[in-house]
């Protein structure tokens, strides 16, 4: 049987109805025993820079997600799951920072969303597709490099 893999997984959820980083964490979040319906409600708040804050981007808190399902530190283990977790993140910011220059959502989309002169400028110039989608498919990528 084929498998579908975490960016095209991704991918397709976020050209659904799911936000960024809906669209990360359901895609890996079940081969770390967290059911995708979990992880969509749990990340739901997290699109758009956190509930359109725009602060750091929802595909990268999404990706921060998972990786924290991966390595991160639960009742049972020690400090050094938490270190181990750290560094990773670390190293995943530093990938998509390299790419993007930012994991800001503001910074990233050079707009403010919560304006209607911003709104416009992002949907006139769809940067749903030409940003978002690209933040989306970058962070499923760096995250199945490094997991």
């Amino acid at each position: 049987m084929f498998e579908i893999s975490g960016i095209e997984k991704a991918i397709s959820s976020f050209r659904g109805d799911f936000n960024c980083a809906q669209s990360i964490l359901s895609s890996f979040a079940t081969q770390y025993g967290l059911d995708r319906n979990t992880a969509l409600r749990l990340s739901t708040g997290f699109g758009g820079g956190m509930t359109r804050l725009q602060n750091t981007c929802g595909a990268v808190s999404g990706a921060f997600m998972v990786i924290g399902l991966r390595y991160g530190m639960g009742i049972m283990d020690d400090t050094e799951a938490k270190e181990k977790t750290y560094q990773i993140i670390r190293e995943f910011s530093n990938r998509f920072q390299e790419i993007h220059g930012s994991i800001i959502c503001k910074e990233l989309l050079g707009c403010d969303i919560n304006t209607p002169e911003g709104k416009s400028y992002y949907e006139r110039n769809d940067f749903f597709e030409k940003k978002c989608f690209q933040y989306v498919k970058d962070s499923a990528m760096i995250l199945e490099d490094i997991l």
